[in-house]
């Protein structure tokens, strides 16, 4: 049986966009509210409301929750192509494909970190939701490169705190289309939900801080090969940083990238690889570090520049 939230509009609330603004007041995501907008299933003062609606102080919001789900199950699953680089009785450091996801989440069928670990028999955390337990940072699934992942309890509750507290050192590659101006520097801008797309996001005023650091490696005619870390770890944070300044990842064609450039470096995914990862080791506090060489399509793509 479904439940509804009926309570008055909080004074902070005022002014904002109801999916924005009751994803805010009762935790939830502002998909799911935007669901329930278009359904009919928000109402303010006793009208329907849609999702884009702007929420005035003092009116009566009512919600009708989204029916209970049942919790997300690991499915241990081999991945072929994922590589454990290092492993202790704390931690484990993955070299993740393309297109395979950290954990399982609603509307992903495909494989996952956490499923390829337990198919090899490695235990992790309990810690976290049941469906992403040891996970305290993730990748794209469009995205390679490499992620810890936590064994003990101890692990998680440092390496969380590390990547809260911008300890960890996440060191990225990129190619972007085009030559920086300059061709080093730090892109400080907020990032935020698309407008217009519930699974984008863009450089938006009312965003979270998002700060990005960048260095040339190559220059090509077309491109550059970047070496990034990042400050912050925003969701789409350097596909959206460096599409917001007209040089987007060579292949990320939901950030404006060229088809047509795409295409002749065999792209079907956004250039972008977590090249190191940097931390200080939970059981000690000794800094470890690793790296991940590229995959073979990003390999590809800078082998066609390199050629001309």
């Amino acid at each position: 049986m479904r439940e509804s939230r009926a309570m008055p509009i909080p004074d902070g609330l005022d002014g904002m966009r109801a999916d924005a603004g009751v994803a805010r007041l009762l935790g939830l995501s502002r998909t799911v509210v935007g669901r329930l907008a278009d359904d009919g299933e928000v109402t303010v003062d006793g009208v329907a409301v849609g999702k884009s609606h702007k929420l005035v102080a003092g009116g009566w919001l009512d919600v009708l929750l989204p029916a209970p789900t049942e919790p997300l199950r690991v499915e241990p699953t081999p991945v072929e192509d994922l590589s454990v680089v290092y492993h202790d009785s704390d931690i484990i450091v993955v070299d993740k494909p393309v297109g395979v996801a950290a954990h399982p989440s609603v509307g992903w069928s495909g494989p996952t970190v956490v499923g390829a670990l337990a198919a090899a028999g490695y235990r992790i955390s309990t810690s976290g939701a049941s469906e992403r337990q040891g996970i305290v940072s993730r990748l794209d699934v469009g995205t390679s490169g490499l992620m810890v992942v936590a064994v003990s309890e101890r692990a998680y509750s440092l390496l969380k705190r590390a990547f809260r507290d911008r300890e960890v050192d996440k060191g990225y590659h990129a190619l972007v289309q085009g030559h920086l101006d300059p061709p080093e520097g730090t892109i400080d801008a907020p990032i935020g939900r698309h407008r217009g797309n519930d699974w984008k996001f863009a450089v938006t005023a009312g965003g979270k801080p998002s700060i990005t650091h960048y260095d040339t490696l190559e220059m090509f005619a077309a491109a550059s090969l970047l070496d990034i870390h990042l400050e912050t770890g925003r969701t789409h944070q350097i596909r959206v940083h460096f599409s917001a300044l007209h040089h987007p990842c060579c292949g990320d064609l939901t950030y404006g990238a060229d088809p047509v450039l795409a295409a002749r470096l065999g792209l079907d995914r956004q250039w972008l690889h977590a090249r190191s990862l940097g931390f200080a080791h939970p059981a000690d506090g000794r800094h470890v570090e690793y790296t991940s060489p590229y995959p073979k399509d990003l390999q590809h793509a800078l082998d066609v520049l390199r050629d001309g």
